[in-house]
């Protein structure tokens, strides 16, 4: 399973390593921290520390690992998400190239295989830059607390639709204005309840339900279940991610792409050639100007296209805490964050940070190490102990027999298509719906909980969830052929 293989890669990079080099903390200790410019140094793994015996398996590792997931990305969408309801394509597909990826020690390029300057779809790695975009909002006053209700800065919003269809008595009943956060229940939802996957948001946008995305079993209640108080139960929803999209672009009042270019992206040296996209449906009229609102991820087709080395530089950009050179991009506060443990899913921070806390989700990685993880599989692993970051695409994420070989593994887990044979323990999964807990103000601590899987007679459709969690609450888990959009 790609969030863990990357564990082992970085397992595999790091044996032999010069000691000194490979202490926490001693990366950029009494020398200057060195930030790329617009041509990345490269330097041999002895230079940082690295063993190149190890790293060339790291390599031929990951090479040898690629998904086995169809290139045609169109085509792989209709076999996985293009089955949920609602679930045809709304925004760009591209195909995929060959396995990719890089990897950095100390700020340098150590490492590089594939086609790391080719652009393609990164799916739910958007996340983590559309929270960071929330973030700056934050650090600018523009969000005065991620205690408050996302309500009170998204005002009525006009969709953007220049030949509406019909006529006027047939949209006589249908609202002038989309009002996303109006009703009783999304009333209460606040900023820290999105950026953590935690707010049972409820609606239609873009013409996607909310529970059209990985639908619960029972279909009886996919528009009768009662709404889950914000805070308690964590589920991995696009509809919600791209409910906060909008709310972001309501409170910059210019498109994202734009924000993610002036505040980031042109501050760590990103290529020109990343491309942030929308629906083809998600336009809206602000300020007398249509504004594509941007997706969180590619699960309905869109969100970042980006290559290796910008994905790389974005990595190296969350290891040094937000700060490029001179400059606090991202405030310390808001990446302290963003690295807090969810109650309700303690492997998860704010999107996309996906968290080893207690490692959990790399046994054999620092318990500080994060991941920002995508469907394909795309990854940036942020090691902040080892002064280590890897970018890692289209690597499967299905095939476990690694874990025998990983130093804190324990343990084999088999994975097949059908959910009864999960092992939740090793596969933790973005989709996971612990049991409810009370969710705090601003500073969050971990919890902990813990799954168990119903046996199922045979295999359920690519993408529909079919588990059970150990505590009073259900939990959703998709098949583990349908990773993070």
């Amino acid at each position: 399973m790609g969030r863990q293989r990357i564990a082992l890669l970085a397992f595999l990079i790091l044996i032999d390593a010069a000691p000194a080099l490979a202490q926490p903390g001693k990366a950029g200790q009494g020398t200057a921290i060195y930030y790329p410019d617009g041509s990345w140094q490269e330097k041999r793994p002895a230079d940082v520390g690295l063993n190149s015996r190890s790293l060339k398996e790291a390599i031929d590792f990951a090479i040898a690992s690629e998904t086995k997931n169809p290139r045609d990305l169109k085509l792989n969408h209709y076999q996985t998400f293009g089955r949920e309801p609602f679930g045809e394509a709304i925004g760009p597909i591209k195909d995929r190239g060959d396995p990719t990826g890089l990897i950095v020690r100390n700020g340098y390029l150590v490492a590089q295989w594939g086609e790391p300057a080719r652009v393609d779809m990164t799916h739910s790695v958007t996340k983590s830059f559309l929270s960071s975009i929330v973030g700056i909002a934050y650090d600018r006053g523009l969000i005065r607390s991620i205690d408050d209700t996302v309500r009170e800065y998204v005002p009525p919003v006009q969709i953007y639709n220049p030949i509406a269809s019909g006529n006027k008595a047939e949209r006589f009943a249908v609202p002038d204005l989309l009002t996303p956060f109006e009703t009783a229940h999304n009333r209460t939802i606040t900023w820290n309840h999105m950026l953590r996957q935690v707010s049972d948001w409820e609606g239609t946008l873009w013409g996607k339900p909310d529970w059209a995305d990985r639908p619960e079993p029972n279909a009886a209640q996919w528009l009768t279940r009662p709404r889950n108080p914000p805070g308690s139960v964590y589920k991995y929803n696009d509809v919600r991610v791209n409910a906060l999209a909008l709310a972001a672009l309501s409170v910059w009042r210019r498109p994202l792409p734009q924000v993610l270019k002036d505040n980031i992206m042109d501050a760590i040296g990103a290529s020109n050639t990343w491309r942030w996209y929308g629906y083809e449906n998600s336009w809206i009229v602000l300020d007398g100007t249509a504004m594509q609102s941007v997706t969180g991820g590619g699960h309905w087709g869109g969100g970042m296209f980006i290559n290796a080395y910008d994905m790389g530089r974005f990595g190296y950009f969350t290891l040094r805490n937000g700060k490029w050179k001179d400059r606090q991009l991202l405030s310390e506060q808001w990446i302290a964050w963003a690295r807090t443990p969810t109650p309700a899913e303690p492997t998860y921070g704010f999107m996309n940070w996906f968290l080893n806390t207690d490692k959990k989700l790399l046994p054999s990685a620092p318990a500080s190490a994060i991941v920002h993880v995508g469907n394909g599989t795309n990854m940036i692993y942020v090691d902040r102990e080892n002064d280590l970051v890897a970018v890692v695409r289209w690597i499967d994420r299905r095939r476990d027999g690694w874990i025998r070989q990983a130093p804190a593994g324990g343990g084999e887990c088999e994975v097949g298509a059908s959910l009864s044979r999960l092992c939740p323990s090793r596969l933790p999964r973005p989709w996971l719906r612990p049991r409810a807990r009370p969710f705090p103000q601003a500073s969050p601590v971990a919890g902990s909980c813990r799954a168990r899987d119903r046996p199922r007679s045979r295999p359920p459709l690519r993408g529909f969830s079919r588990a059970r969690h150990a505590g009073p609450a259900n939990r959703s888990r998709p098949c583990p052929r349908c990773p993070a959009a």
